[in-house]
């Protein structure tokens, strides 16, 4: 009832699962953003591993979640989004407990494989639970307030995790035990107060189906230019930047990261209710155009050194503004564009669009950055401009009904 009532009063509309769902995403990403930054350290100084098998274990915890994700789909659709987001939780919470006692290579690296498992797995459950409890002319809302969760979660839980890391090993030990508490305490939340209608019949021919869909497909291909740079450039190639070519100080680094979450988390919302009643392919090359003016304001930081810090400043603001545009429109067009029982591998096949743009972020941009740094985001922002442009050619191959935000009456 309080829930149903503080959604009517912000103005949401959302149900009390849905507010529980998004209590949860806060908890596990205060978790996850506590003890994100210090994964590296831990290993490396916490258990004596080399900075390159501290390396090549986070890099598990990416690249595992890269195979789990297509995996999750079809689980996702034969026992429900609810239950397989809840043992992706379960997997999580056992991988970080066992990386917080793993004191040999060999143990961090089976407990980094269970929890990239379930890495992968749970933003497709996530999103497909979400799309499942919310009607649809308010999945935009639901994805809205969850990015706000996100992001604040992230927000807090890196701020805790800097001082639990602070006290040394036993601290940062805490923080993966933190970690774990929190997706149990997700997953008791999910099982115990959420209810999700039963997966629908089942439709033969799985991923094939989805292969099949252009438009779909043209949308995937599209995000995964879109993440690469909106979601790549900030935490990969911005910081070193700054500090090689800009001469910024880590902490001032460390501020533009929280600006960057502060302007999602007070845009998201706005953003998505302006959506209502716009077409979607407009708000995903909005956020792509502002992708590519962000990288050329960060080329702009290198070449005045002295305007530095205020121009990057206005380009990570730039960048979560461009985030919430592209989030307003992805996850709803992709739960209309999905038959109800092939959403999960819709949802899944959108995640590995997510990760692999993600890894090659810092994989491609790195070697472009050590060569050329101007040439790094310059690329970076021709990308971004001809994500935009294929966002717009993709409405033509959408179907009527989904072109459009639902504007809720």
């Amino acid at each position: 009832m309080y829930y149903n009532k503080l959604g009517r009063r912000l103005g949401f509309g959302l149900s009390r699962e849905l507010w529980l769902v998004q209590v949860g995403i806060f908890l596990n990403t205060l978790g996850w953003g506590a003890v994100l930054p210090f994964e590296v350290i831990y290993l490396h100084d916490g258990r004596g591993f080399s900075l390159s098998v501290a390396g090549l274990v986070v890099g598990t915890l990416t690249g595992v979640a890269v195979v789990s994700a297509p995996l999750s789909g079809p689980l996702i659709d034969r026992f429900g989004a609810r239950t397989t987001a809840a043992g992706a939780g379960l997997a999580l919470a056992a991988g970080y407990a066992g990386l917080a006692f793993a004191q040999t290579p060999a143990a961090a690296f089976a407990a980094a494989t269970l929890a990239g498992a379930g890495n992968g797995a749970l933003g497709p459950a996530q999103s497909t639970l979400l799309a499942a409890l919310a009607p649809p002319e308010l999945r935009h809302r639901a994805t809205a307030v969850s990015r706000v969760s996100t992001n604040v979660g992230f927000g807090l839980g890196g701020a805790v995790g800097g001082l639990l890391a602070a006290t040394g090993l036993h601290g940062l030990i805490a923080l993966f035990l933190v970690n774990a508490v929190s997706y149990i305490v997700y997953v008791t939340v999910l099982v115990a107060l959420v209810r999700e209608a039963p997966p629908t019949e089942r439709i033969r021919g799985g991923y094939r189906l989805v292969l099949r869909d252009r438009a779909f497909l043209h949308l995937a291909v599209t995000n995964v230019a879109i993440i690469t740079v909106g979601w790549g450039v900030l935490p990969w190639l911005v910081p070193p930047y700054a500090k090689s070519e800009a001469g910024i100080d880590a902490e001032l680094i460390g501020l533009l990261m929280l600006a960057n979450a502060a302007t999602v988390v007070v845009t998201q919302v706005p953003i998505a209710k302006a959506a209502e009643g716009r077409r979607r392919v407009v708000m995903i090359a909005l956020g792509s155009a502002i992708f590519a003016a962000a990288c050329l304001l960060v080329v702009v930081a290198g070449i005045a050194p002295s305007h530095a810090y205020p121009v990057l400043l206005a380009a990570v603001v730039a960048i979560g503004v461009g985030e919430c545009f592209h989030s307003a429109a992805l996850m709803p067009l992709v739960a209309e564009l999905a038959p109800p029982s092939l959403r999960g591998r819709y949802m899944a096949t959108i995640g590995l669009s997510w990760w692999i743009g993600l890894a090659v972020a810092p994989t491609a941009g790195a070697q472009v950055l050590s060569v050329s740094p101007p040439l790094a985001f310059l690329t970076a922002g021709g990308v971004a401009v001809a994500a935009a442009v294929s966002a717009l050619a993709l409405e033509r191959e959408l179907p009527l009904q989904v072109r459009v935000t639902p504007q809720p009456s």
